[in-house]
């Protein structure tokens, strides 16, 4: 029975999950299917080509259940938070997502339901597409760093008492506010920075 492309990348993610992103070859992939690689390269000419495919396949469900016609403000932070949710739901999920630039039917759907929403707020298209991007950039460059700690929710990254006693001792702005910086609370860090992103938005609001 001739292997699928959603095959495929099922396989890709349980290989990601269990090794990483570094640890993926396209051989090991078609030895995990026990196929031959010829087959594996039918589907995809390249392992970039399958991280593209993987990377989609994260956005499959962002932003369904969104009403396009709801407050901007609801619709960005509701899709930034499916975003967090979706590269957090695999091991190196943002570093897959964060090596492509994809252009399929996910990331345009998504695109267009955040581009909507910041043309609502009353951005010209220039500055909602602007803006847009921001909104992946922060959610992925906080996703990054999440899991790159690798620290469950409430547990301080290994850094935290080296962060506190180099900082106590020569850099006393950081110092006091060491707590914040391994605070181990990522959902409250994360809705804090979204919150700041849209009051920064809402500055440049003409709409309603």
């Amino acid at each position: 029975m001739r292997i699928q492309r959603e095959q495929v990348v099922r396989a890709a993610w349980a290989q990601v999950d269990e090794i990483g992103v570094e640890g993926l070859t396209m051989r090991s992939l078609a030895q995990a299917l026990s196929i031959q690689a010829p087959s594996l390269y039918w589907h995809f000419p390249s392992k970039q080509a399958l991280l593209d495919t993987m990377a989609d396949a994260l956005l499959q469900d962002v932003g369904r259940a969104t009403d396009p016609a709801a407050p901007w403000d609801a619709v960005v932070k509701g899709v930034a938070g499916e975003l967090r949710r979706a590269f957090l739901a695999h091991r190196d999920g943002a570093r897959v997502y964060a090596g492509t630039f994809v252009v399929s039917e996910n990331t345009l759907r998504v695109s267009d339901l955040l581009i909507g929403a910041l043309g609502r707020a009353g951005l010209k298209p220039r500055e909602a597409g602007w803006a847009a991007l921001a909104v992946l950039d922060y959610v992925l460059g906080f996703t990054l760093e999440e899991q790159a700690f690798g620290m469950p929710q409430g547990e301080a990254p290994p850094v935290a008492e080296r962060l506190r006693a180099l900082a106590t001792a020569r850099f006393p702005h950081v110092a006091a506010a060491v707590d914040s910086l391994v605070d181990p609370d990522f959902d409250a860090r994360f809705a804090f920075g979204l919150d700041v992103f849209v009051a920064g938005l809402r500055g440049r609001q003409v709409g309603p």
